[in-house]
């Protein structure tokens, strides 16, 4: 019988200001504005789940699974002396889409205690998260495990009401894919590995 237990606690907790749901308001970068993507970022006291689905992709098909981008790992929040805003470093243990050539983290401000500002630390990018009422509850980060104690590949991330289960890709990275290359450019690649690639699945939703 399948059964959850949880992901290894952090040696640096995420303290519980950052912890909760995040939703994107806004996103600002050299290739314009975007206030139409659906983006959530998950917070528990280590772990982090994201999930990024394009307006009108939204229907769980192998298409629109190619645009989508998701993630989880683990959050390091470094603090710096003489007042300077922190650092996050979101250090992704799965990804649907392929590896990136640069590190995903961002500078850090709170406008308010439940609306942050995140300027990129190596692209030029700033985002608008807002929490979401009630999700500063209890959190957890869990892993399934089959009843031979072996990683089904099924994940769960929970913050007050609100859950992210992610089912991983089987598939590993082709070894010659190129840093940068997104999912999508990778399946019109490799056509005959695509049901494998996409092969995975990311719900969020609120009970």
């Amino acid at each position: 019988m399948d059964h959850w237990i949880e992901l290894p606690a952090p040696d640096q907790p995420v303290e519980p200001a950052f912890r909760g749901v995040w939703r994107r308001t806004l996103l600002e970068s050299p290739q314009g504005r975007d206030t139409t993507t659906s983006v959530h970022w998950l917070q528990t006291e280590g772990w982090h789940a994201d999930l990024r689905v394009p307006a009108g992709r939204e229907a769980d098909t192998p298409a629109n699974r190619a645009h989508w981008q998701g993630f989880f790992g683990i959050t390091r929040i470094e603090h710096r002396p003489y007042g300077f805003p922190p650092i996050c470093t979101w250090q992704r243990h799965w990804d649907v889409q392929p590896p990136r050539s640069t590190p995903d983290a961002g500078t850090v401000v709170f406008d308010t205690p439940d609306r942050l500002i995140e300027y990129g630390v190596h692209g030029h990018y700033l985002e608008v998260w807002e929490r979401l009422p009630g999700s500063q509850g209890p959190c957890r980060a869990e892993q399934e495990r089959d009843a031979a104690g072996q990683p089904t590949g099924r994940h769960r991330f929970s913050a007050g009401p609100y859950t992210l289960l992610v089912r991983a890709r089987r598939m590993a990275w082709p070894a010659s894919v190129a840093a940068d290359t997104t999912l999508a450019e990778l399946v019109q690649q490799r056509p005959e590995a695509a049901d494998d690639l996409l092969d995975f699945s990311m719900r969020l939703f609120e009970h």
